[in-house]
Formats: C-alpha cells, sequence, structure tokens
C-alpha cells in the first residue's frame, strides 16, 4: 500500500498545537477581578432573578414581588421556564388567591370587561 502525502508545507507554517501562546494564562494585574465570581457571592441582600430590566425602574407592590418570587421558585424548582397558564393560576391559588369579586374593567387600554366561561 502506497501512502500519499499531501502537498508539503515549511515546517514554521505547520501549526498543530496553540495552546502554548494563550495569553490569558498571563499574570497581568487588574483594579478588580471579576473572574472568580465572589464579589457577587459576598452581596448582602437578596438579587432580583429573571425580572424583566425594562420594569426596573418601576416600585412594585408587595404583593407583585410576592408574585414574581413564587413564579421564580416554582420556575427553579420545577425547570420550567416557560410555564402554562394553568401552571400560573396553580402558584396564585398556592398564594390563596381566589375569585371572589365580581368581574371588573380589564387593565391597559381594553375597556370592556373579561371574558366569561359561560
Amino acid at each position: 500500500m502506497s501512502q500519499e502525502t499531501g502537498p508539503s508545507f515549511p515546517e514554521e507554517l505547520c501549526v498543530t498545537d496553540r495552546r502554548g501562546n494563550d495569553r490569558r494564562k498571563k499574570q497581568i494585574p487588574v483594579a478588580l477581578e471579576r473572574r472568580t465570581g465572589k464579589d457577587r457571592r459576598d452581596e448582602k441582600g437578596e438579587r432580583r432573578r429573571q425580572i424583566d430590566p425594562t420594569t426596573c425602574e418601576r416600585d412594585y407592590t408587595n404583593d407583585e414581588i410576592e408574585f414574581m418570587k413564587a413564579m421564580d421558585q416554582y420556575k427553579r424548582d420545577n425547570r420550567r421556564p416557560f410555564p402554562t397558564w394553568s401552571e400560573v393560576l396553580e402558584v396564585m391559588r398556592a398564594l390563596g388567591y381566589r375569585k371572589i369579586a365580581e368581574p371588573s374593567q380589564m387593565p391597559g387600554l381594553s375597556t370592556g370587561l373579561p371574558p366569561s366561561v359561560e
């Protein structure tokens, strides 16, 4: 059997391992070390998770914060990043919400009442 050889290149152009030139391994002093994540772990207080940054300027009510925390907990515990509406309703019922009042006007730009199932 004959071995076929491809075109022959000069030795200095044949690089098979580039790990020797990794500049990230150099110890260059930095003003703030951010690679360890230690600064985030040392922060006091509760971190707000997965809340839309476009709405962060708004002050949430305690009920809204409680609902967001409950939904976040449900999503993390059940590995459900996008819960169904049935699951949202289950979380609301677990928080103690029940339908006891008569329907009122929908929030936002709507001028009508919510649809009913009857």
